[in-house]
């Protein structure tokens, strides 16, 4: 099933008229706060409208869906695409009302998106991406704006256990970094809605060149996907102007721990050198 945003909106309104009155506010509340719904969680959305959970859960069923959240996903892809970074920032403003409510309400949502990350992980698709990772000759990350952040975490854990990987640089770098890339290699490419260009190019010329690819990405209907071998996708809702990378991290997390596992006599060998050399070199702080 795929909608598009007036797609769902038509859905709502055509199927209006045989709703339960409880369906009727949540439908009302959806269509007044197009923007909000791929952000709120069903407890979010079960308050506003004075509604259950559960009633939340069959109405997304009523239209079709799975589930709330794959009502919510297919919105939240829509969404993202469309809203700018300052529409963003509004929003936020009328989602977390209250000061202490909405810091409270922000760690409850990124719960919620660690929930929703664990629930739909493609545990074969988490192992091939480990096997891609341990069988590379060379790991290149490929990670920019916000995501960079994400690529620069799990470079340097990738060096520490295997001593190969690379976070592609700047645009005018990019060449003589790919310059030798071919089918012994990986490319890891990490982007999110709004999706970075530049991330979907090199994942594209990774394809073609052979390389085995791997999207950490936040859906499948994603631009990265297309050139994809494996994806891992990770919940980054929030309904505020910045992404959410709580729960990305903790599926990074999750594959450095599980890389490390599988290696390790080699990371133990490479930590035990690296705390010769930490030591030598005075690189962490020690109370006198």
């Amino acid at each position: 099933m795929t909608y598009k945003m007036e797609n769902i909106e038509k859905l709502i309104t055509d199927q209006y008229p045989i709703m339960s009155k409880s369906q009727k506010k949540i439908a009302t509340y959806m269509l007044d706060h197009k923007n909000e719904i791929p952000f709120l969680t069903v407890a979010k959305l079960a308050k506003s409208t004075k509604v259950s959970e559960a009633t939340v859960v069959r109405f997304a069923v009523f239209l079709g869906f799975t589930g709330y959240s794959d009502l919510q996903q297919y919105m939240q892809s829509s969404i993202q695409k469309q809203l700018t970074t300052t529409e963003r920032l509004r929003m936020s403003s009328d989602v977390y009302e209250h000061e202490r409510e909405g810091v409270v309400s922000l760690f409850q949502d990124d719960m919620a998106n660690i929930q929703l990350t664990m629930e739909k992980l493609d545990e074969q698709q988490f192992m091939r991406a480990a096997q891609y990772i341990l069988e590379g000759r060379r790991i290149y990350i490929s990670a920019n704006r916000s995501a960079r952040s994400l690529g620069v975490f799990l470079q340097y854990y990738l060096n520490i256990i295997l001593g190969h990987s690379e976070l592609i640089g700047a645009a005018d770098t990019v060449s003589e970094q790919l310059f030798k890339l071919d089918e012994h290699d990986v490319v890891i490419g990490i982007s999110f809605a709004r999706y970075s260009i530049n991330t979907i190019e090199q994942v594209q010329y990774a394809k073609e060149h052979g390389a085995k690819v791997i999207a950490i990405t936040d859906h499948l209907t994603s631009p990265l996907v297309p050139y994809a071998d494996v994806v891992l996708t990770a919940s980054s809702k929030l309904p505020t102007f910045i992404d959410s990378f709580t729960a990305p991290l903790s599926l990074i997390n999750a594959l450095i721990v599980y890389l490390g596992k599988e290696r390790t006599e080699v990371v133990e060998e490479r930590l035990e050198k690296l705390e010769d050399l930490w030591e030598r070199f005075d690189i962490f702080y020690r109370k006198k």
